[in-house]
């Protein structure tokens, strides 16, 4: 109730316009479960027996911003600020959900009733409401009782429920992930039943559920529930790919474990909270894996160049779930940088080497680094603080050039104008190659001083082709 009454002067000044024209709105679904949990945020939930037209009509005037994205589904947005910050609300028709068993999009029915809103909703944890501005609570499905007991269970049968939109599948195991609550054993079943019918269910949804499970507070928990249920060879084929069949003489990891335990010592690693790009690196690392296992004639198994293969294949796998380029590049970069340190050794790489490191990881460095130590899962004590002293010592050696040389910026001493001008050159794929190869001299070499870059530029000139 501290959290409903936090909030109410922004919810009863709204219901109150609902009330005096006739209409009933309620706050609902999220917005009452997280006030019971202790952690609503600004972001309310409302239900209305009023349809989106009329919806639209009450809140302008009184909203600060209004918005009209979602009216098709019989949503209405809007924003409202007030001295205890802003607030951002949805405001939804009673409405009815169902999906063509052929088609992405689902046909929205509206309704009469909040009874009628409220078994159609995902899970009874969100199928609460509290009626406005009388604070009437309204909870047909006994969602307070699961909500106590960390239950998982849908108000029709979760058949029906994952019939109706099957992406609420992965809402099962994204809510596991977020409030660690555990589904019921029913819909465990229904959801490996119909696991195969979340590919009607559009990339973009998907990759929405996926996340906001990966950036919650316990992601290995909702992901193991994608893997045991199956939905994960549908949305995510190489995470259960991971679980490879052990070898006679146990003589390498089980791929799948250590990749979780790799993301859950990733997330230890966050200091500025969760980061997508991070946990989708620690999590898809070594999906190159199964691709790349070989048995070897003295009883060993290899992968060779399994970062190679992995990048390429997060990337595939990312642009099909529909991801941003940005977000693309950055996660298949570190997935094919994370084994780099490895040739560190002892501390054996020279100085050029290192630059080589920093200069391939560039922005990533802070990310490389927090993914390479996690990736450390070795239970022998001794080995994981052997590889942690010898990290240790490769970001010194890197605080220490940066220092010197202001690594985070390498550029050769000359740049692209001065090189067309010394040589005579107008732009075109021969200043590209001389800028190049001033860049792999700075790299080797460190900084340059001026003199000396030309008369290297000019060495380097004389030696090529002249056509």
């Amino acid at each position: 109730m501290q959290e409903l009454l936090r909030v109410s002067p922004v919810a009863d000044e709204i219901a109150r316009r609902f009330q005096d024209a006739g209409h009933r709105l309620s706050l609902v679904g999220g917005s009452v479960r997280d006030a019971l949990l202790g952690r609503l945020g600004n972001d309310l939930d409302f239900t209305t027996d009023a349809r989106p037209q009329q919806i639209l009509k009450l809140v302008k005037g009184w909203a600060d911003a209004v918005w009209d994205v979602g009216i098709a589904f019989g949503t209405v947005g809007a924003r409202k600020d007030t001295a205890e910050g802003s607030f951002l609300i949805e405001i939804t028709t009673y409405r009815s959900e169902a999906y063509d068993r052929s088609s992405r999009k689902p046909e929205v029915s509206y309704g009469d009733s909040i009874e009628q809103d409220l078994v159609r909703r995902d899970f009874t944890v969100n199928a609460m409401a509290v009626d406005l501005p009388g604070r009437g609570f309204v909870d047909p499905h006994r969602g307070l009782d699961d909500l106590e007991a960390r239950v998982l269970r849908t108000p029709a049968t979760p058949e029906e429920s994952f019939s109706d939109d099957p992406l609420r599948m992965m809402r099962a195991a994204r809510f596991a992930a977020q409030l660690d609550f555990e589904p019921a054993p029913e819909v465990v079943a229904a959801m490996t039943a119909m696991a195969e019918r979340i590919t009607i269910v559009s990339a973009e949804r998907v990759q929405a559920e996926l996340n906001k499970l990966l950036l919650a507070d316990h992601p290995v928990k909702g992901l193991r529930l994608l893997v045991d249920t199956g939905l994960a060879d549908f949305v995510l084929p190489e995470l259960p790919a991971l679980r490879l069949e052990s070898d006679e003489h146990h003589r390498h990891k089980d791929v799948y474990e250590h990749s979780l335990t790799v993301l859950e010592q990733a997330i230890a690693l966050e200091t500025e909270g969760p980061d997508l790009v991070l946990r989708l690196a620690a999590l898809l690392h070594d999906i190159g894996k199964p691709r790349t296992r070989r048995f070897e004639s003295d009883g060993r198994v290899s992968f060779h160049h399994h970062e190679v293969v992995g990048a390429k294949m997060t990337r595939k796998r990312m642009r099909e779930l529909k991801y941003s380029n940005e977000l693309v590049n950055e996660v298949s970069k570190l997935v094919e940088l994370h084994l780099r340190f490895h040739g560190y050794g002892g501390g054996e790489w020279t100085d050029s080497a290192v630059r080589r490191y920093v200069t391939d990881a560039g922005p990533l460095l802070e990310r490389l680094h927090k993914l390479t130590r996690s990736d450390c899962t070795t239970r022998n004590k001794r080995k994981a603080a052997a590889l942690a002293r010898t990290y240790d010592s490769l970001e010194e050696r890197i605080g220490a050039l940066q220092a010197q040389e202001e690594l985070d910026s390498i550029r050769p001493a000359l740049d692209g104008n001065e090189i067309m001008q010394l040589l005579g050159l107008r732009p075109g794929p021969a200043v590209g190659r001389a800028y190049k190869h001033l860049l792999e001299l700075r790299l080797e070499h460190g900084p340059m001083e001026h003199d000396a870059a030309v008369a290297a530029l000019h060495e380097w000139w004389a030696a090529q082709p002249q056509d």
